[in-house]
């Protein structure tokens, strides 16, 4: 007799807004459609039903024994780094006898930078599909922003990949929250760069509280600033990129190819400023319909996290 593949279990950010908790859920029911042969489920680590101990308890009571949790985050924050690794050790307590591997964030991923220049073309109306039609757009790639500083970073590598070899006029990099430069500071940057038509462009993947504060931004900087040409594009979405490479990542955490960056990780390594991280304790979010067990996970240990 065979035995099964490890289930997919997909780990969420959370979000206030209830369009995007809808569009996480609807995603991981697509990954259910595409891989019959798998059993998928999906929880947030925070702010929106279900939590991710509900996922994992879902899973138990399908007879899985062994999983694969997935990060459905785009760079590897304080989440991808101490929350989900620590919730997951609270269900290891919880549930005796599972086992679990743990992938990577989804970015800066090839496919990922596809739907981006995808995302930008449409909101240029659909003529900016070669280089030369390029030569003037200048891209302000938006990201969620953190306290955590290889987080980041991430974004601007991001908007290097993007830039590099596709003709735009430059990319840069701004932050909703947390983290500077913000969204009116980054088209200010951009027009002081000599922008003749901007692009802001949202890391995201779904919509959110935060995209539709970095349109607002956007649109109230563009109606102080009609001299500029200025425009907004969509979230990255429920792409087919998306789905294929969150199959990726599971499977590289199934056969233990991990190759997740531990040269800046702020709790590793003792960067100016954020010294006093290195070695925390890591605790997980707990989500209001958590039963309230706290476990601790200490991020230094936890292999299958790096």
């Amino acid at each position: 007799m065979t035995t099964p593949p490890p289930a997919l279990l997909i780990a969420g950010h959370g979000t206030r807004d209830d369009a995007g908790a809808e569009a996480f859920r609807d995603f991981v029911r697509e990954l259910g459609r595409r891989h019959p042969e798998l059993p998928v489920a999906g929880g947030f680590i925070e702010l929106s039903p279900p939590p991710l101990g509900d996922a994992v308890t879902e899973l138990v009571e399908r007879g899985v024994r062994r999983f694969a949790a997935v990060p459905l985050m785009l760079v590897s924050a304080g989440h991808a780094k101490g929350d989900i690794p620590a919730a997951l050790a609270r269900e290891k307590e919880r549930h005796p006898g599972i086992t679990y591997a743990y992938g990577r964030p989804l970015g800066p991923h090839p496919a990922l930078l596809s739907v981006l220049e995808r995302r930008l073309d449409e909101a240029l109306g659909g003529g900016a599909r070669t280089p030369g039609d390029r030569a003037d757009v200048t891209v302000l790639l938006v990201g969620r922003g953190s306290t955590d500083p290889d987080a980041n970073a991430e974004v601007l590598k991001a908007a290097r990949l993007l830039w590099e070899g596709r003709g735009y006029a430059g990319v840069e990099t701004a932050f909703v929250s947390l983290a500077a430069p913000d969204v009116p500071s980054g088209l200010d940057r951009c027009v002081r760069l000599g922008a003749e038509r901007i692009v802001v462009l949202p890391y995201f993947l779904f919509t959110g509280i935060l995209p539709d504060r970095v349109r607002q931004q956007t649109e109230g900087w563009a109606a102080a600033h009609p001299d500029v040409e200025v425009h907004s594009a969509d979230v990255i979405g429920p792409e087919p990129e998306l789905l294929d490479l969150v199959m990726e990542r599971y499977a590289e955490a199934v056969e233990g190819d991990l190759r997740m960056n531990c040269d800046s990780c702020v709790y590793r390594i003792a960067l100016p400023g954020f010294e006093d991280k290195v070695g925390l304790p890591q605790q997980p979010h707990f989500h209001p319909d958590d039963d309230g067990h706290h476990h601790g996970h200490h991020h230094g240990a936890h292999s299958h996290a790096h």
